[in-house]
């Protein structure tokens, strides 16, 4: 059994359900000790957060990763224990097997091998993992990066090893995210009876014409990194549950997922403007879940294709698309942020895996970006 595979089932045989690390970092830090990582501590509230490092040099590499995992579900519907590594026709089954814990163990078997093969190398070399990805994101990666940010400890690049690929290992690396901003609207009206709706005020009446406004507007037009700017409805209620009663309030929740063409703000202002313009009178309460952030094409981008490309032929895509990710916070501390990792397909779901031929490759992978980085000419051989 190849060193990733081990590191990826100790990993995973860790019940570290969000925000609890169950010992991982642990069991990371004792792993990378006899490499030159120096470990640092860094919890904040009961999150469990992780700095190593190994070198001061520039140019700092930093690979950051997660190790709390969502929820398993009904424990039924799992053909196996999610906390305990299985193997089934070639696939290693386990809660975080494919987000993230077999991209945390090939980084840092990365980083083993190539320390080993070139101690004398250049730049640092670094892991950022925290327990507060799955949950609400507030004591974790976010609080860790104005750590470094006050003591100017600024990486220089960084991979987040998060589950990024498609089809096949390294068909997708991800160059930014879109932001995301959701709304809470309640619109007033009077509540009443159906038979006299001239006592009465439908809020639903009342929301509708500026809600369909809301849904057909075009936002931005995105540019050659991002899709155009979306507006989703996620919840509408109403109603006493009744079907003689005229609703007095209209609640719907709806989300933003923005591009770098349009800011929170202006998005904020559009919406209350229209809003006002209907005459509506309402209440909104905004939640910024995100920025979108974007690393053009560039060195970092150039090599872990690069390394994508010679270890398993495959051309990557560059890509903003998906949800919301420690990248975001990362992204306002370190000029070039990318995310790569392993095929998503069985991300949250039930029976969550990760192909086993594809572990070593992943290692290598990360292994060959590091050589691509922080390795002179004369140092490759």
């Amino acid at each position: 059994m190849s060193d990733v595979r081990k590191l990826a089932e100790a990993l995973i045989s860790r019940p570290s359900v969000t925000p609890d690390d169950a010992g991982c970092q642990a069991l990371l830090a004792e792993r990378l000790g006899p490499s030159g990582f120096q470990a640092e501590s860094m919890p904040f509230g009961v999150v469990s957060n992780l700095w190593l490092r190994r070198g001061g040099a520039a140019p700092l590499l930093v690979f950051a990763g997660h190790t709390d995992v969502v929820p398993t579900g009904p424990l039924e519907k799992w053909d196996s224990d999610p906390f305990v590594p299985a193997e089934r026709d070639g696939l290693l089954y386990g809660r975080g097997a494919a987000d993230m814990k077999s991209s945390i163990a090939a980084f840092a078997v990365a980083a083993e091998e190539f320390v080993a093969a070139h101690p004398g190398h250049g730049g640092s070399i670094a892991l950022l993992i925290t327990s507060d990805e799955e949950g609400p994101s507030v004591d974790g990666t976010v609080k860790v990066c104005e750590a470094l940010r006050a003591r100017n400890e600024i990486p220089d690049y960084c991979i987040v090893g998060e589950p990024t690929s498609v089809s096949a290992l390294g068909d997708t690396v991800k160059n930014g995210r879109r932001g995301s901003l959701s709304g809470r609207l309640a619109v007033r009206g009077r509540q009443g009876h159906v038979a006299y709706p001239h006592l009465a005020r439908n809020a639903v009446h009342l929301l509708a014409p500026a809600l369909a406004e809301l849904t057909s507007l075009q936002w931005d037009a995105g540019n050659q990194y991002f899709p155009a700017t979306t507006f989703q409805v996620s919840n509408l209620h109403a109603g006493t549950g009744a079907t003689n009663v005229v609703p007095g309030e209209a609640v719907v929740d709806f989300n933003f997922r923005f591009s770098t063409e349009s800011t929170p703000e202006a998005l904020k202002q559009r919406v209350h403007a229209l809003l006002d313009a209907h005459g509506l009178q309402y209440d909104l309460e905004w939640t910024l879940g995100g920025e979108p952030f974007l690393t053009p094409r560039g060195e970092l981008s150039r090599a872990v294709s690069r390394a994508i490309l010679d270890e398993t032929g495959v051309a990557t895509e560059l890509s903003t698309t998906g949800g919301t990710s420690d990248g975001r916070f990362i992204a306002k501390l370190c000029p070039q942020v990318v995310e790569f990792g392993p095929i998503n397909a069985s991300i949250h779901q039930t029976n969550e895996h990760i192909r086993i031929d594809t572990l070593e490759p992943l290692k290598n992978i990360y292994r060959r970006t590091l050589e691509n980085l922080l390795l002179n000419d004369g140092d490759a051989a």
